[in-house]
């Protein structure tokens, strides 16, 4: 059976190509082939006064040229193939997760408008490709707060103590053995607690913020546990912490070599994939590279 490969999305842009050397590393510590795509939108050939032109030739693509030429002569570079697509590119990126292990991108590409933190590319990738992406920021964000921990190499993963997902955990965990780094698990749990009342009801009484921190470190002890026991060369830091887990997963981020979050499951009357507000947060202020997972399959 084949090993799938990891993909990467290319334009042409500084991002994508950012991109690209995050793909190269990914592929080799994965011992998989790479996959450099190219999606050409459809264009001024698709116009009436040019249809007789035909779309361009696959072959002919002066990005992937470019791709060529920069990954050339390298002695570690993994097997390599380029491809050549025509279309939506925020609809075919998606796609090509289906035949992939991992997709990569960087978080602008050369259209849409440059005051934007993530391209609608990227953002499209990250709510509907079939496999976890990885979206590659410009250096330089700032990130407010304290990251936690101190020096050495790090993994970030949200986990969320009432309804953890097991695929997201597990990606975490076997990113962080394959770093050699560390895992920090960020539990977030909501302070001040806001209880909701009927009108002329009594208030509950006052609940100890220790106590339902100890409450939040005992679930999520029980939803590492397993994958700990996969995993026991990883050491892990489980954070419990007071508030909205977006900004201390951002916070988190900082000077982090990933860090990584779910996707909401599709909902059964709903058509159309969620990704969720922490996760989207994260993917617009995060420092680090952000792995987005898709949710694991429901169980029969």
């Amino acid at each position: 059976m084949s090993t799938l490969p990891v993909v990467a999305a290319v334009d042409g842009s500084d991002d994508s190509l950012r991109a690209l050397e995050w793909a190269v590393d990914a592929a080799r510590g994965r011992g998989a082939p790479l996959r450099v795509a190219h999606v050409r939108q459809y264009a001024h050939w698709t116009q009436p006064d040019v249809l007789t032109a035909g779309p361009p030739d696959a072959q002919d693509d002066s990005v992937l040229d470019q791709v060529r030429t920069r990954l050339g002569g390298r002695a570690d570079l993994p097997e390599t193939e380029y491809v050549g697509l025509e279309g939506a590119a925020d609809a075919v990126l998606p796609e090509l997760g289906a035949t992939a292990q991992l997709l990569v991108l960087g978080s602008r590409g050369r259209g849409g408008f440059a005051s934007l933190v993530l391209g609608s590319n990227s953002m499209a990738a990250a709510r509907d490709a079939e496999c976890p992406v990885v979206v590659v920021p410009r250096p330089g964000r700032e990130v407010h707060g304290e990251a936690p921990g101190g020096p050495g190499r790090r993994v970030v993963v949200g986990l969320k103590v009432d309804g953890p997902d097991g695929a997201t955990l597990e990606f975490a965990f076997a990113e962080a053995a394959r770093r050699g780094a560390r895992l920090q698990a960020v539990a977030a749990y909501p302070w001040p607690a806001q209880p909701w009342m009927m009108p002329g009801e009594m208030p509950p009484p006052i609940v100890d913020q220790h106590v339902i921190e100890d409450e939040t470190r005992v679930l999520a002890d029980g939803f590492l546990a397993p994958h700990r026991e996969r995993h026991p060369d990883v050491l892990v830091e489980l954070i419990p912490a007071a508030g909205g887990a977006a900004g201390h997963l951002v916070a988190a981020s900082r000077d982090a070599d990933l860090a990584v979050v779910g996707r909401h499951r599709r909902r059964l009357l709903s058509p159309v994939r969620m990704m969720g507000s922490v996760t989207h947060a994260v993917l617009l202020h995060a420092a680090s590279p952000v792995a987005v997972v898709p949710p694991s399959p429901p169980e029969e």
